[in-house]
């Protein structure tokens, strides 16, 4: 944390102090960002990620031994950890190319066991670009190429639509191909802050020992007429291969586990998402729909992950594995200008694994149905200063798995309503050549 902050701290030093050298390379940088506080309630506990502030969905019930939901009980949270610093830096060409960098953290933090890092300063972006005429290529870290910049909810809440939205940062390489109106996008992927699961928690290192980094391909179609009006068509594919473990352990003795037997195995699982979206953009209002088949989606904070199968190899206790798949869509409309107004809507639903396995799951959501949210917005801008409500209105199916992972018996219905205030200071400052 103290490293990053230091480097922010140095480069501003440099754009304020620097003097120009007319006979050096030029480059610039500028800053910008905002300061953000959350006021939330929520009617019940929830599913989230650090301390609330980003929400999933309602906590299941748990009766206690009068048959009261411990779970029932509301709660409420103050935040200014989304308040972010992004530096964008410009230089001279490269390879006949435009460059440019993004430089880009907040104060939410890394969440941990023992919450060590509470008002971590984190890295949120950091990738440099080159661009020619109809070529463009990112490499660092960015957005996963499932969450879509050019259509993504603007909720008011930090969850951005999440688990209906694939969200997630990722290191990458990523290449964009410009034929006219069409653009084709295909990036390798690797995972950092958001990891896969497996049977030694979340990590990356199930994607790293896969070696095939996480592969991606779009093809996005878009036009713009007249003034502030646009078209956006899309389509997109994930392939992604983890390795849950490098070997298996059998113990002679299970109590004392002093002669345990090891196997090396890097048995693997390769799953795949589909995505198709679009966004329609004119003077009054803004319309956003997306939509998502696939499995395995844990590391973009969705439904989903793996299960063991079946028993590859008894005699070295040699496990195949089967992706849990699910289903999201969701979609908004909004108005544009200084006021305006939204409702979000979105419905995920767990599909289970194709065939039937053996109940061991790596997975988020394995007792859900599905989840569906409702959530209206109301948005003031004057100047640099916004404030911003919404009603999030989520709930959750919860239930027993079958043999196939699908959630079918014994439903139990459960709902939370955030109520969410937030205020917001944006602020830029020009950049200064070096």
């Amino acid at each position: 944390m103290k490293k990053l902050l230091l480097t922010f701290l140095v480069l501003g030093s440099m754009v304020l102090h620097a003097q120009e050298k007319k006979d050096e390379p030029k480059f610039g940088i500028s800053f910008s960002g905002f300061l953000k506080t959350d006021f939330f309630y929520d009617s019940r506990q929830t599913v989230n990620i650090r301390e609330g502030h980003f929400l999933l969905y309602p906590e299941n019930e748990k009766p206690d031994l009068n048959g009261k939901d411990i779970n029932g009980k509301d709660r409420f949270g103050i935040l200014s950890i989304q308040s972010r610093l992004t530096g964008k830096i410009t230089g001279p060409d490269v390879f006949k190319a435009k460059t440019s960098g993004l430089l880009e953290a907040d104060f939410f933090g890394n969440e941990n066991g023992n919450f060590s890092d509470v008002n971590g300063f984190r890295l949120r972006h950091a990738a440099i670009k080159l661009n020619w005429q109809n070529t463009e290529l990112l490499v660092g870290q960015y957005w996963h190429p499932l969450f879509v910049t050019d259509c993504f909810p603007d909720v008011v809440s930090f969850n951005t639509g999440a688990p209906f939205q694939a969200f997630g940062r990722h290191p990458q390489i990523r290449l964009t191909q410009k034929v006219d109106r069409l653009k084709i996008i295909f990036a390798l992927a690797e995972q950092r802050d958001f990891t896969s699961t497996g049977p030694d928690g979340g990590s990356n290192k199930y994607l790293s020992n896969a070696v095939v980094p996480d592969l991606n391909l779009h093809l996005q179609y878009s036009t713009s007429w007249d003034e502030k009006k646009e078209f956006l068509l899309g389509v997109g594919g994930e392939y992604k291969t983890l390795v849950p473990r490098l070997s298996s352990q059998i113990d002679k003795n299970l109590k004392d586990g002093a002669d345990s037997i090891y196997y090396a195995g890097d048995r693997k699982v390769s799953t795949y998402a589909l995505t198709v979206y679009s966004k329609l953009k004119l003077k009054p209002v803004t319309i956003r729909a997306y939509g998502l088949y696939g499995s395995n989606l844990f590391d973009l904070a969705m439904l989903g992950g793996y299960a063991v199968s079946s028993i590859a190899d008894a005699a070295q206790n040699q496990f195949e594995y089967a992706g849990t798949r699910n289903f999201s869509l969701w979609g908004e409309i909004a108005t544009n200008g200084k006021i305006q107004a939204g409702l979000f809507g979105g419905y995920t639903k767990n599909l289970g694994t194709a065939d039937p396995n053996l109940g061991t799951y790596y997975s988020r959501g394995t007792n859900i149905n599905y989840v569906f949210r409702l959530s209206p917005r109301f948005v003031y801008n004057i100047e640099k200063f916004r404030i911003a409500s919404e009603f999030e209105y989520t709930a959750a199916q919860y239930g027993k798995a079958n043999a196939s992972g699908e959630v079918d018996a014994n439903h139990v219905n459960v709902s939370n309503l955030r109520v969410l205030v937030a205020f917001y200071y944006f602020f830029s400052q020009v950049g200064t050549k070096i």
